[in-house]
């Protein structure tokens, strides 16, 4: 997970053509990483912040028990989870 941490910490202060190199690398260690992003979700900011989410969408359905996991637990949280689930399951809620 040293790769993983690298790439978060990377993150921070990429320019968009990086910041799109590094999504691509978070996405292709796959599975593995979701646990670690999704606490990322939870405390980022910026740029970071939209590379991980998005990065746990192109993951697909392995980050939704995750997902819903860390929203039961962090109400503040419940919201983003929500939608992320909602992109990955392709869902929508018509009010």
């Amino acid at each position: 997970m040293d790769k993983l941490q690298e790439i978060l910490t990377k993150l921070e202060t990429a320019d968009n053509t990086t910041k799109n190199q590094l999504e691509n690398e978070l996405v292709n260690i796959g599975t593995s990483a979701v646990p670690v992003l999704v606490e990322q979700l939870q405390i980022a900011k910026g740029v970071k912040r939209g590379v991980v989410a998005m990065t746990l969408i192109r993951i697909g359905t392995d980050a939704v028990d995750y997902l819903k996991k860390a929203a039961d637990k962090n109400e503040d949280f419940k919201w983003v989870a929500k939608y992320l689930v909602n992109e990955i399951e392709c869902t929508q809620h018509v009010a």
